[in-house]
């Protein structure tokens, strides 16, 4: 072999190890990670460092780790989804967007209400529905969010200022979110919701990677419920089962859960509030 044949052979060789470990790099940088803050509150951070935090209850949260109950634990926060009105969904969600001009996308219904009554302003609380594709960083952004269906309610409880009193206004619709990370990475936050049908249709269109499931009980699924969900419809990579044990009636538990769920593919991982998983 010539010298110049055998340099041009050293030349790709190096190129080839420099891509797999600028490939292997990437992959090392580019993980998502999902913390659970007890209930259905969750905080996560995209590969590219973007925050996302769901369904903020943490203040008043008997689940919530006390180092997190005071908001700027939390860190810098980009983005805020709210599932529906009920209070252990989105009591913190206008005192956290204030703090770090973080818009919250949640049900229509909802998002027009707390700009009406004042709670938060119009422009922290953009108008989307359920279906369509929103870019919250903009098209160049990497990130998805799609709202789906959820079975459950959403009544919203305000205080009136001048009477000192509770009034239920327009909660929107429930609905769960199927965030896409900047590596196609694909998580169903899948809000306070029973059973039904269309679960599929959701997996097949979505193919979520991870889920993150109620298995409570009595305001939502019941573990067996969820397994059935995870199971038969949604087949996920993982699962997190979330809103449980806060209080006696979520009596479901991760064990439940995983019992009815037999043999599987679906690896779930049970964690403490306050601990990660990363993917």
């Amino acid at each position: 072999m010539n010298s110049k044949v055998l340099n041009k052979l050293l030349q790709a060789l190096a190129g080839v190890a420099i891509a797999t470990l600028s490939n292997f790099a990437s992959a090392e940088l580019g993980k998502v990670e999902v913390q659970w803050l007890g209930q259905s509150a969750m905080k996560i951070t995209s590969p590219e460092g973007k925050v996302i935090v769901i369904d903020p209850w943490l203040t008043t949260n008997p689940k919530t780790p006390l180092e997190y109950k005071k908001l700027e634990a939390l860190g810098k926060v980009d983005l805020i989804l709210v599932t529906h009105a009920h209070f252990d969904h989105m009591a913190d969600a206008p005192a956290l967007s204030a703090l770090n001009k973080a818009p919250v996308y949640a049900p229509a219904g909802l998002a027009d209400s707390m700009a009406t009554l004042g709670v938060m302003p119009a422009e922290m609380a953009p108008r989307f529905n359920k279906g369509g594709v929103v870019l919250p960083f903009g098209p160049n952004g990497g990130i998805k969010i799609i709202a789906t269906h959820a079975e459950h309610s959403s009544e919203f409880r305000w205080k009136n200022p001048e009477t000192g009193k509770d009034e239920m206004r327009s909660g929107g619709e429930p609905q769960g979110y199927i965030v896409e990370m900047e590596n196609g990475f694909k998580i169903y936050h899948m809000g306070d919701t029973g059973v039904f049908g269309d679960m599929k249709l959701i997996g097949d269109l979505y193919k979520p990677d991870l889920i993150l499931i109620p298995i409570g009980n009595h305001f939502v699924m019941s573990p067996q419920d969820a397994a059935l969900a995870t199971k038969e419809m949604l087949k996920p990579k993982f699962a997190i089962p979330i809103h449980y044990g806060t209080n006696a009636l979520l009596r479901g538990t991760p064990k439940e859960y995983t019992d009815a769920l037999g043999v599987t593919t679906t690896k779930v991982i049970a964690l403490e509030p306050g601990s990660i998983a990363t993917f």
